[in-house]
C-alpha cells in the first residue's frame, strides 16, 4: 500500500512538478486533474466493499453459535 501511494504521488499528483516548464507556473488551474487524482480506481473499488480489515476473523468472533 505504501509503494502504491508513493508511486501515485510522484507520477500522478497534480501538485508535483518535475520539469521546469510546469514549475514556472505559479498557480495551477487543473481542477479536473485534481478530481481525477482524488477519485482513483482503488478508492472507487473500496467504496463497494464492506469496511472490514479481516472479515474471517470478524465472523469468527461475532458468531453467536459457539
Amino acid at each position: 500500500m505504501v509503494v502504491f501511494q508513493l508511486t501515485r504521488n510522484v507520477i500522478l499528483n497534480p501538485e508535483v512538478r518535475v520539469n521546469k516548464e510546469h514549475r514556472k507556473t505559479a498557480v495551477l488551474e487543473n481542477h479536473e486533474e485534481g478530481e481525477k487524482y482524488k477519485e482513483h480506481s482503488l478508492r472507487k473499488f473500496l467504496r463497494t466493499r464492506p469496511p472490514e480489515v479481516m472479515p474471517a476473523v470478524n465472523r469468527f468472533f461475532s458468531d453467536n453459535n459457539s
